[in-house]
């Protein structure tokens, strides 16, 4: 969350930032809850040291009537106080609950716009590739590979469920280890991360863990959620602790299933593997000094595209605009790849996302520093690495071949066993 006294130290601009990021939220009762915190705090302490002045008082010899009325006086400070406390309580954490809303300040070279036809290309690369035939999609192809059945997954397990089969179980396992291996390289201490995370946990990181409006699944009769992400979990392992600023940067990667909604998502994009209800996913988390932050940011997406490059698949990116923000992130940028098999002509489909939160999500899960005497928040990050899902279907659409088979990526196959798939049926 931002900082009280930011918001209203700031109040024009973090309004203006909340129309910008279309969110629903009301910065001037924030700082109107803030000054009667605050007003609260001093007649509290003003009341607290006026009852010590009272019980000193009593130390002192005294007739029977000045210690009657220094006892009377001594009840009437505990009442009052003990009244003031229980509202400042109140006003807390209706505060709490109203900075919750407030996003992430923007950063001024993020594109402003409500939806995602909005967002700003900044960057091209790989040639699409050209077919002289009509390429299939991802669903078609992976029916007649054999490799990925949805409709028995619909029968067990509800819409927007998939099993993998045969070699698409290869493709996956090939896809994490291949990430992996670019990830170590890189100097990011591997994890593979719980599926489950406690509401506050979830709640800090950004993610609202209960309601109509909640993308995750929340565990009935728990105080814990399925993970989104392992943003999630990643986000939550240094949780209301200090971090040694010399350990800066800690590079992270975390493999997780992740469970989604996907509440509303429909179309024909959304269709087979692109938007489901439970993927794996190998996921970057940084945990960064400020001053650092904005180069951290690059370094991820720098990643991303060295993994994209390495399978020799056609991308671009986008700078996400203000209204297409999640919460916590102060800029984003998404890795699209291009799907041959997206309407008549192909498309570009988001297959990974890079944000620097800032210390929006440390100030909420109390992950700071001790530098110069003094404590901050250090600023955390995050980033795909892959995806797996639609790292599937972008691969399965470009390199599908006339015959119905489909060509391996080269960077893959020493953890596949085999160059290509040929068709079953």
């Amino acid at each position: 969350m931002l900082d009280y006294r930011f918001i209203k130290e700031n109040l024009r601009d973090v309004k203006e930032n909340v129309k910008n990021r279309r969110v629903d939220a009301d910065p001037e009762l924030v700082a109107e809850l803030y000054d009667e915190r605050n007003g609260l705090i001093h007649d509290i302490e003003d009341l607290r040291k006026r009852r010590n002045e009272n019980a000193s008082g009593m130390k002192r010899k005294l007739s029977s009537d000045e210690r009657e009325k220094l006892i009377e006086e001594g009840k009437k400070l505990k009442t009052r106080i003990s009244g003031l406390e229980k509202e400042l309580e109140r006003v807390k954490d209706k505060l709490y609950i109203e900075a919750l809303k407030i996003p992430n300040m923007s950063h001024p070279d993020a594109p402003l716009g409500r939806g995602e036809e909005d967002n700003r290309e900044i960057k091209h690369w790989g040639s699409v590739p050209g077919f002289d035939f009509t390429p299939k999609d991802h669903v078609e192809i992976g029916k007649a590979l054999d490799i990925v059945d949805f409709d028995t997954a619909t029968k067990v397990s509800g819409q927007k469920f998939y099993y993998l089969k045969n070699e698409g179980v290869y493709l996956e396992l090939a896809l994490v280890r291949y990430a992996f291996d670019i990830l170590r390289d890189e100097e990011f201490v591997l994890m593979i991360t719980p599926d489950i995370a406690k509401d506050d946990i979830a709640s800090g990181v950004g993610f609202n863990p209960r309601g109509s409006e909640s993308n995750i699944y929340h565990i009935e009769n728990t105080q814990t959620c399925l993970v989104g992400t392992a943003e999630i979990t990643l986000g939550g392992y240094y949780a209301n602790s200090f971090m040694d600023p010399e350990s800066l940067p800690v590079k992270m990667a975390g493999l997780s299933h992740c469970f989604r909604k996907e509440a509303g998502a429909a179309g024909q994009f959304s269709r087979g593997l692109y938007r489901v209800h439970q993927f794996t996913k190998v996921e970057m988390f940084v945990y960064s000094h400020p001053e650092e932050s904005g180069r951290m940011h690059e370094y991820l997406l720098g990643i991303e595209e060295k993994i994209f490059r390495g399978l020799n698949l056609p991308y671009r990116i986008v700078d996400t605009c203000t209204g297409e923000l999640g919460g916590p992130a102060y800029r984003k940028y998404d890795v699209e790849a291009w799907m041959p098999g997206r309407g008549e002509k192909g498309g570009w489909g988001e297959v990974t996302s890079a944000s620097n939160c800032t210390d929006y999500q440390a100030r909420r899960l109390g992950i700071k520093l001790k530098e110069k005497g003094k404590k901050i928040f250090v600023h955390m990050l995050n980033g795909t690495a892959i995806a797996v899902s639609r790292a599937i279907v972008a691969i399965l659409e470009n390199y599908q071949q006339k015959d119905g088979s489909v060509r391996i990526p080269s960077a893959l196959t020493e953890y596949t066993g085999f160059t290509e798939i040929q068709p079953k049926n």
